[in-house]
C-alpha cells in the first residue's frame, strides 16, 4: 500500500461557479524541498502519483541515477482529485463542473500549501502535459523549466471530437471501462506499431487475432483497477486544456511566462499532432520566448513517451544535469 499525503483544500471553486472540497493527495520522493530543487510530475490519463520506485510508470526516467536524479532532486507527484489511486479520498459529483484549468490552479495551491515558493520543473505526458502548460499561464513565475510532453497548449479539434466519442462510450456502453480503453489505444498507438507487434498473427488457444486479444486484456487490465468515475473525470481535463480560456489571446498569455519551455513530441502522435506543437514552438520563437522542441521519432505513436526512454533521456539530460539550485 502506497502511502499518501494529503492536503485539504476545503473551499475550491471551479470556473463553472461550483464551490467544492478537495482533498489533494501527493506523494513524495528524494530530497527534502528544503534541500534540493523541486520537480513536479503530473500524471497521465489513466497514471497517479506513483512517479518512481519498483512500480512506478516513469521510473525508467526517475529515480536513483536515472535522468531526473532522486539524489539530487525533491519529487512531488500529486494525484488528480477523483482520479481514485489508494481510495485518495475525493468523489467528483458532476465531472462536467470541471475543466483543466481547475486541476492546474489545485497544483498551484498545493506547492503554495506546502511552501513550495518555486519549482526547477514541470514535467507531465499527455493530459498531464497539458495540466503543466495550463499552470504556467496560471503561475507564470514559478516554474523554471516547463516540460510538456506528447501534449499541447490545447485540446485541438480532433482531441475534443476522440474526448467526445469516449465520453459516449463511457455513458452508453454496457462495458464502459472495457470499450472506452479498446478504442483510445487506437488512437495512442500507430497502425505500423500494430502490424508491428502482431503481424496478422493468431491466438490459437482463443481461436482470434493476436491484436483482439491484446486490446481485450489491456481493457479488462484497466476495469480492475481503474474507476468510471476516474475516466469519465479525466476525459474531461483531457478535452478541456486551453491556456488562452481566460485571455482568448495565445500571445498575451505565453509572453508572461517566464519558464523555459521544452516541448517533447512524437513523430508519429495521432492524439497530440507534432504538427500543432511545431506551430507552438515557431510562435514561441516569433515571440523571443526561450523555448527548445525535439521529437521523438517512433512508430510506436502517442505512447511512445512511455516506451522510448533512451531519446526521452538525451532530450532531457541538460536540463537535470543543472543542480546549481540546491539550498544551503
Amino acid at each position: 500500500m502506497v502511502h499518501l499525503k494529503t492536503i485539504e483544500i476545503a473551499n475550491y471553486q471551479t470556473k463553472s461557479g461550483k464551490t467544492v472540497p478537495i482533498k489533494l493527495s501527493y506523494q513524495t520522493f528524494g530530497q527534502s524541498f528544503l534541500d534540493a530543487p523541486v520537480v513536479l510530475v503530473n500524471h497521465a490519463l489513466t497514471g497517479n502519483s506513483n512517479v518512481c520506485g519498483d512500480d512506478g510508470w516513469w521510473q525508467e526516467l526517475i529515480g536513483e541515477g536515472k535522468c531526473i536524479d532522486t539524489r539530487y532532486y525533491s519529487i512531488l507527484a500529486f494525484n488528480i482529485p477523483g482520479n481514485g489511486f489508494q481510495d485518495s479520498g475525493n468523489t467528483i459529483d458532476n465531472y462536467k463542473d470541471f475543466v483543466a484549468s481547475d486541476i492546474a490552479q489545485l497544483f498551484v495551491q498545493g506547492v503554495e500549501k506546502l511552501k513550495i515558493t518555486s519549482l526547477f520543473a514541470v514535467i507531465g505526458g499527455s493530459v498531464g502535459g497539458g495540466i503543466a502548460w495550463e499552470m504556467a499561464a496560471l503561475a507564470p513565475t514559478l516554474i523554471k523549466h516547463l516540460i510538456p510532453v506528447a501534449t499541447d497548449w490545447k485540446s485541438t479539434d480532433w482531441l475534443i471530437a476522440n474526448c467526445f466519442l469516449q465520453d459516449n462510450i463511457l455513458n452508453n456502453s454496457s462495458n464502459p471501462l472495457e470499450d472506452a480503453r479498446i478504442q483510445a489505444m487506437l488512437c495512442y498507438r500507430t497502425p505500423e506499431s500494430f502490424q508491428y507487434k502482431f503481424d496478422r498473427t493468431l491466438n490459437e488457444k482463443l481461436g482470434v487475432f493476436n491484436i483482439e486479444s491484446w486490446l481485450a486484456h489491456h481493457g479488462s487490465k484497466l476495469k480492475e483497477r481503474f474507476q468510471l468515475s476516474a475516466y469519465k473525470l479525466i476525459n474531461q481535463i483531457l478535452k478541456t486544456i486551453d491556456i488562452t480560456r481566460t485571455t482568448q489571446d495565445f500571445d498575451k498569455t505565453v509572453l508572461s511566462i517566464e519558464s523555459r519551455i521544452h516541448i517533447v513530441s512524437v513523430d508519429t502522435d495521432l492524439f497530440f499532432n507534432a504538427k500543432e506543437n511545431k506551430e507552438t514552438f515557431k510562435k514561441l520563437k516569433a515571440l523571443g520566448k526561450k523555448v527548445n522542441y525535439y521529437e521523438i521519432q517512433s512508430i510506436h505513436g502517442h505512447d511512445a513517451f512511455l516506451i522510448e526512454f533512451e531519446q526521452l533521456t538525451n532530450f532531457l539530460s541538460s536540463i537535470f544535469k543543472d543542480r546549481s539550485e540546491k539550498v544551503a
